[in-house]
Protein backbone atom coordinates (compact mmCIF):
# COMPACT_ATOMS: atom_id res chain seq x y z
CA UNK A 1 0.00 0.00 0.00
CA UNK A 2 2.86 2.41 0.69
CA UNK A 3 3.79 2.49 -2.99
CA UNK A 4 0.29 3.67 -3.86
CA UNK A 5 0.57 6.38 -1.21
CA UNK A 6 3.81 7.70 -2.71
CA UNK A 7 2.59 8.20 -6.26
CA UNK A 8 3.58 11.40 -8.14
CA UNK A 9 1.30 14.43 -7.97
CA UNK A 10 -1.55 14.03 -10.45
CA UNK A 11 -1.44 10.21 -10.54
CA UNK A 12 -5.00 9.84 -9.20
CA UNK A 13 -6.56 12.71 -11.13
CA UNK A 14 -5.36 11.67 -14.57
CA UNK A 15 -8.09 12.47 -17.08
CA UNK A 16 -7.81 9.82 -19.78
CA UNK A 17 -9.59 11.78 -22.51
CA UNK A 18 -8.31 9.38 -25.16
CA UNK A 19 -10.49 6.69 -23.59
CA UNK A 20 -13.71 8.68 -24.02
CA UNK A 21 -13.91 7.87 -27.73
CA UNK A 22 -14.73 4.24 -26.91
CA UNK A 23 -17.75 5.24 -24.80
CA UNK A 24 -21.07 4.55 -26.60
CA UNK A 25 -23.43 7.51 -26.44
CA UNK A 26 -26.18 5.09 -25.44
CA UNK A 27 -24.39 4.06 -22.22
CA UNK A 28 -26.36 5.34 -19.24
CA UNK A 29 -25.00 3.17 -16.43
CA UNK A 30 -21.23 3.10 -16.10
CA UNK A 31 -18.73 2.01 -13.48
CA UNK A 32 -15.10 3.13 -13.46
CA UNK A 33 -13.00 0.59 -11.58
CA UNK A 34 -9.93 2.34 -10.25
CA UNK A 35 -11.62 5.72 -10.56
CA UNK A 36 -9.04 7.74 -8.59
CA UNK A 37 -10.62 11.02 -7.53
CA UNK A 38 -13.34 10.71 -10.18
CA UNK A 39 -11.81 13.13 -12.70
CA UNK A 40 -12.29 10.82 -15.69
CA UNK A 41 -15.58 9.32 -14.53
CA UNK A 42 -17.08 12.77 -14.03
CA UNK A 43 -16.39 13.49 -17.71
CA UNK A 44 -18.23 10.27 -18.61
CA UNK A 45 -21.13 11.42 -16.45
CA UNK A 46 -21.28 14.82 -18.15
CA UNK A 47 -20.83 13.52 -21.69
CA UNK A 48 -23.56 10.87 -21.49
CA UNK A 49 -25.74 12.32 -18.73
CA UNK A 50 -25.13 8.92 -17.17
CA UNK A 51 -25.29 7.31 -13.75
CA UNK A 52 -21.63 6.66 -12.96
CA UNK A 53 -20.22 4.57 -10.12
CA UNK A 54 -16.64 4.08 -9.06
CA UNK A 55 -14.37 1.79 -7.08
CA UNK A 56 -11.13 3.20 -5.72
CA UNK A 57 -8.42 1.61 -3.57
CA UNK A 58 -7.16 4.80 -1.91
CA UNK A 59 -9.51 6.24 0.71
CA UNK A 60 -8.52 9.88 0.24
CA UNK A 61 -9.10 9.73 -3.51
CA UNK A 62 -12.34 7.80 -3.10
CA UNK A 63 -13.66 10.49 -0.75
CA UNK A 64 -13.12 13.09 -3.46
CA UNK A 65 -14.77 10.86 -6.06
CA UNK A 66 -17.84 10.56 -3.84
CA UNK A 67 -18.47 14.28 -4.31
CA UNK A 68 -18.80 13.97 -8.10
CA UNK A 69 -20.05 10.43 -8.79
CA UNK A 70 -23.32 8.69 -7.99
CA UNK A 71 -21.80 5.93 -5.86
CA UNK A 72 -18.25 5.06 -4.88
CA UNK A 73 -16.81 2.05 -3.07
CA UNK A 74 -13.50 2.25 -1.23
CA UNK A 75 -10.92 -0.55 -1.13
CA UNK A 76 -9.84 -3.47 -3.30
CA UNK A 77 -12.22 -3.91 -6.21
CA UNK A 78 -12.43 -7.66 -5.55
CA UNK A 79 -14.10 -6.95 -2.21
CA UNK A 80 -17.00 -5.13 -3.87
CA UNK A 81 -17.71 -7.04 -7.06
CA UNK A 82 -20.15 -9.57 -5.60
CA UNK A 83 -22.29 -6.74 -4.26
CA UNK A 84 -22.68 -4.98 -7.60
CA UNK A 85 -26.12 -5.32 -9.22
CA UNK A 86 -26.65 -8.03 -11.80
CA UNK A 87 -27.12 -7.22 -15.51
CA UNK A 88 -26.74 -3.53 -14.74
CA UNK A 89 -23.79 -1.74 -16.32
CA UNK A 90 -23.67 -0.66 -19.94
CA UNK A 91 -19.94 0.05 -19.60
CA UNK A 92 -17.28 -1.13 -17.18
CA UNK A 93 -14.07 0.88 -17.43
CA UNK A 94 -10.59 -0.34 -16.45
CA UNK A 95 -8.14 2.46 -17.20
CA UNK A 96 -4.73 0.97 -16.39
CA UNK A 97 -6.10 -1.17 -13.56
CA UNK A 98 -6.11 -4.83 -14.61
CA UNK A 99 -2.32 -5.03 -14.46
CA UNK A 100 -2.49 -4.07 -10.77
CA UNK A 101 -4.71 -7.03 -9.84
CA UNK A 102 -3.55 -10.34 -8.44
CA UNK A 103 -6.00 -12.23 -10.65
CA UNK A 104 -7.53 -10.06 -13.41
CA UNK A 105 -8.91 -13.20 -15.08
CA UNK A 106 -11.21 -14.02 -12.16
CA UNK A 107 -12.33 -10.40 -11.95
CA UNK A 108 -13.26 -10.32 -15.63
CA UNK A 109 -15.06 -13.65 -15.28
CA UNK A 110 -17.14 -12.40 -12.35
CA UNK A 111 -18.03 -9.16 -14.11
CA UNK A 112 -19.82 -10.98 -16.93
CA UNK A 113 -22.97 -11.14 -14.82
CA UNK A 114 -22.78 -7.41 -14.04
CA UNK A 115 -23.01 -6.30 -17.69
CA UNK A 116 -26.31 -5.28 -19.23
CA UNK A 117 -27.60 -7.09 -22.33
CA UNK A 118 -25.45 -4.96 -24.64
CA UNK A 119 -22.81 -4.09 -22.06
CA UNK A 120 -19.13 -3.71 -22.84
CA UNK A 121 -15.85 -3.61 -20.97
CA UNK A 122 -13.37 -0.90 -21.98
CA UNK A 123 -9.79 -1.26 -20.81
CA UNK A 124 -6.44 0.43 -21.16
CA UNK A 125 -3.51 -1.87 -20.40
CA UNK A 126 0.21 -1.02 -20.61
CA UNK A 127 2.26 -2.74 -23.31
CA UNK A 128 5.33 -4.43 -21.83
CA UNK A 129 6.80 -4.50 -25.36
CA UNK A 130 6.91 -0.69 -25.44
CA UNK A 131 10.31 0.13 -26.91
CA UNK A 132 11.78 1.76 -23.79
CA UNK A 133 10.99 -1.33 -21.71
CA UNK A 134 11.96 -3.66 -24.53
CA UNK A 135 15.38 -2.08 -25.08
CA UNK A 136 16.06 -1.93 -21.36
CA UNK A 137 15.62 -5.70 -21.15
CA UNK A 138 17.26 -6.57 -24.47
CA UNK A 139 20.26 -4.28 -24.44
CA UNK A 140 20.74 -3.22 -20.81
CA UNK A 141 19.78 -6.67 -19.50
CA UNK A 142 17.77 -4.95 -16.80
CA UNK A 143 14.26 -5.30 -15.41
CA UNK A 144 13.83 -2.15 -13.36
CA UNK A 145 10.62 -0.85 -11.83
CA UNK A 146 9.61 2.82 -11.95
CA UNK A 147 7.29 5.07 -9.95
CA UNK A 148 4.75 5.08 -12.78
CA UNK A 149 4.33 4.04 -16.41
CA UNK A 150 4.70 0.65 -18.09
CA UNK A 151 7.10 -0.57 -15.38
CA UNK A 152 5.16 0.86 -12.44
CA UNK A 153 6.33 -0.93 -9.29
CA UNK A 154 2.71 -1.58 -8.32
CA UNK A 155 2.06 -3.68 -11.44
CA UNK A 156 1.52 -7.35 -10.69
CA UNK A 157 0.81 -8.49 -14.26
CA UNK A 158 2.42 -7.65 -17.59
CA UNK A 159 0.79 -7.82 -21.01
CA UNK A 160 1.49 -7.53 -24.71
CA UNK A 161 -1.08 -6.72 -27.36
CA UNK A 162 -1.36 -10.41 -28.19
CA UNK A 163 -1.77 -11.57 -24.60
CA UNK A 164 -4.46 -8.94 -23.90
CA UNK A 165 -6.59 -10.28 -26.75
CA UNK A 166 -5.97 -13.85 -25.63
CA UNK A 167 -7.03 -13.05 -22.07
CA UNK A 168 -10.37 -11.75 -23.23
CA UNK A 169 -11.07 -14.43 -25.85
CA UNK A 170 -10.08 -17.24 -23.50
CA UNK A 171 -12.65 -15.87 -21.05
CA UNK A 172 -15.36 -15.95 -23.70
CA UNK A 173 -15.45 -12.26 -24.60
CA UNK A 174 -15.69 -10.97 -28.16
CA UNK A 175 -13.12 -8.30 -28.99
CA UNK A 176 -14.72 -5.32 -30.77
CA UNK A 177 -11.76 -2.92 -30.71
CA UNK A 178 -8.10 -3.55 -29.94
CA UNK A 179 -5.58 -0.86 -30.81
CA UNK A 180 -2.42 0.79 -29.62
CA UNK A 181 -2.80 4.18 -27.96
CA UNK A 182 -0.47 6.96 -26.84
CA UNK A 183 1.90 5.96 -29.63
CA UNK A 184 5.42 7.29 -29.13
CA UNK A 185 6.96 9.72 -31.58
CA UNK A 186 10.46 8.84 -30.43
CA UNK A 187 10.89 6.23 -33.16
CA UNK A 188 11.60 8.19 -36.34
CA UNK A 189 9.43 7.45 -39.43
CA UNK A 190 12.51 6.72 -41.53
CA UNK A 191 13.11 3.64 -39.36
CA UNK A 192 9.75 2.20 -40.42
CA UNK A 193 11.43 1.11 -43.64
CA UNK A 194 13.69 -1.31 -41.82
CA UNK A 195 11.97 -4.69 -42.45
CA UNK A 196 12.64 -6.16 -39.00
CA UNK A 197 11.44 -3.03 -37.21
CA UNK A 198 8.32 -2.84 -39.38
CA UNK A 199 7.20 -6.24 -38.09
CA UNK A 200 7.55 -4.98 -34.54
CA UNK A 201 5.60 -1.74 -34.76
CA UNK A 202 3.74 -2.63 -31.58
CA UNK A 203 6.79 -1.40 -29.65
CA UNK A 204 5.55 2.15 -30.34
CA UNK A 205 2.42 1.60 -28.23
CA UNK A 206 2.53 2.68 -24.60
CA UNK A 207 -0.84 1.02 -23.99
CA UNK A 208 -3.60 -0.89 -25.71
CA UNK A 209 -7.23 0.17 -25.65
CA UNK A 210 -9.58 -2.79 -25.88
CA UNK A 211 -13.37 -2.98 -26.06
CA UNK A 212 -15.07 -6.32 -25.50
CA UNK A 213 -18.56 -7.72 -25.18
CA UNK A 214 -20.19 -11.05 -24.45
CA UNK A 215 -22.22 -10.95 -27.66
Amino acid sequence: MKYYQNKPVGYYDNVRKEMLKYLPLSAKKVIDIGCGNGAFASLVKQKNDAEVWGIELMEQEADVAKTVLDRVFTGNCEAHLDGLPENYFDVIYFNDVLEHLVDPYSVLELLKSKLSAKGIIISSIPNVRFFRTFTRVLFSKDWRYDEYGVMDKTHLRFFTGKSIKRMYTDLGYTVLVHEGINVTKSIKPILYNIPLLFTHMDIRNVQYATVVTLK
